[in-house]
């Protein structure tokens, strides 16, 4: 619309300044009545000609100019509204997925209103975590017990020994203790939470702890929620009035987590690994202890043996002399017997 306005403006000026031209023609027809009228308007034309020109190319410039103008402007407004309609695109998508986000949490907050769904969720991540930290040689899921109870996990020990590991979700009541308003309401689900907890724990404490079947006198409760083992083990919650690790430790029950189990595990494999070397380093002990006493009754008998050899030696030593003795009596007898003899062959002969 400005570009046909500065259009119209120019065609009225150029209609105008030779409106003014002919204007002046007849003035100076009028004025000058005695110089040639041919010369005078021919001049004057060429004058006014020229100035049609100079000024139709200003015009033309400034069209040009402002053309060039608008066609920039043009374009950067196309431009800019190019950006606005992605950028207003991404927001949409963005909100889209918020949204679709927002539908997502809800679908899972309803998914661990299910115990049954938290119980596969919890075993789910509780395989997930061991796969991510030890050969499957290591650990076997869903073990199954003499007394047909099937505990989450094992963990296998060098000595062929389990640790059972369960996994419980209690989060019913812990979700109340989040979401209602009043302290007392929160007291209330409080109190319910711990029962929850200690139940979980009991079960574990009478169901997996079979040292008979090759278990550890001990067992692991693996919760898979870190919010809700926080609260369970958090100092300044006041849910620690209730000392449940005191109570699980009491109950031989390690309560563990996403971010606690592989140090756990670790503990307890160092853990064994030094008592596999205080055993067998008192087995050793108990060896040399032996051979000890082998060497001392060897030495006893190598002393007994010896006080034989020194008797056995005294009685060659006495039995030599007295052996002696009989040769040199056994000679003594012989030589007078023959000098008898001598003397009764000499009588003889006399």
């Amino acid at each position: 619309m400005n570009t046909t306005f500065v259009i119209f403006a120019a065609f009225g000026f150029v209609i105008l300044v030779s409106v003014i031209a002919f204007l002046v023609s007849v003035l100076l027809k009028k004025r000058y009545a005695d110089i040639s009228q041919n010369q005078a308007i021919g001049d004057l034309q060429k004058t006014m000609t020229t100035m049609q020109v100079q000024i139709m190319e200003h015009l033309a410039n400034q069209l040009n100019a402002m053309q060039g103008r608008l066609d920039m402007s043009s374009g950067a407004l196309n431009k800019e509204m190019r950006s606005f309609v992605e950028k207003s695109t991404e927001i949409s998508g963005l909100l889209k997925n918020v949204e679709q986000s927002m539908q997502g949490v809800q679908t899972f907050q309803e998914i661990f209103k299910s115990p049954k769904l938290r119980g596969t969720w919890g075993e789910a991540s509780l395989e997930h975590l061991l796969s991510q930290f030890y050969p499957k040689e290591l650990y076997e899921l869903q073990h199954m017990f003499v007394s047909g109870e099937r505990a989450d996990a094992v963990f296998k020990l060098p000595d062929g020994r389990m640790l059972v590991i369960d996994a419980k979700f209690p989060a019913e009541n812990f979700t109340k203790l989040v979401e209602v308003p009043t302290e007392i309401e929160k007291d209330i689900a409080r109190a319910a939470f711990v029962r929850d907890v200690k139940a979980r724990i009991d079960e574990i404490a009478t169901k997996y702890i079979l040292p008979d079947e090759g278990t550890l006198d001990y067992a692991m409760m693996y919760v898979p929620a870190e919010a809700v083992y926080y609260e369970m083990i958090n100092p300044s919650s006041p849910m620690r009035k209730e000392d449940i690790t005191g109570y699980a430790w009491n109950k031989k029950i390690v309560v563990t987590s996403p971010n606690q189990l592989y140090l756990h595990l670790k503990t307890i494999e160092h853990w064994f690994h030094d008592v596999q070397m205080s055993r067998q380093t008192q087995e050793i002990i108990k060896r040399f202890t032996r051979i000890k006493k082998d060497g001392e009754k060897l030495a006893d008998d190598f002393r007994l043996l010896g006080k034989h050899l020194g008797n056995a030696q005294g009685a060659y030593d006495s039995s030599e002399k007295r052996l002696g003795l009989l040769v040199g009596k056994v000679d003594q007898l012989t030589k007078g017997n023959i000098e008898s003899k001598e003397l009764e062959s000499g009588e003889e002969n006399e």
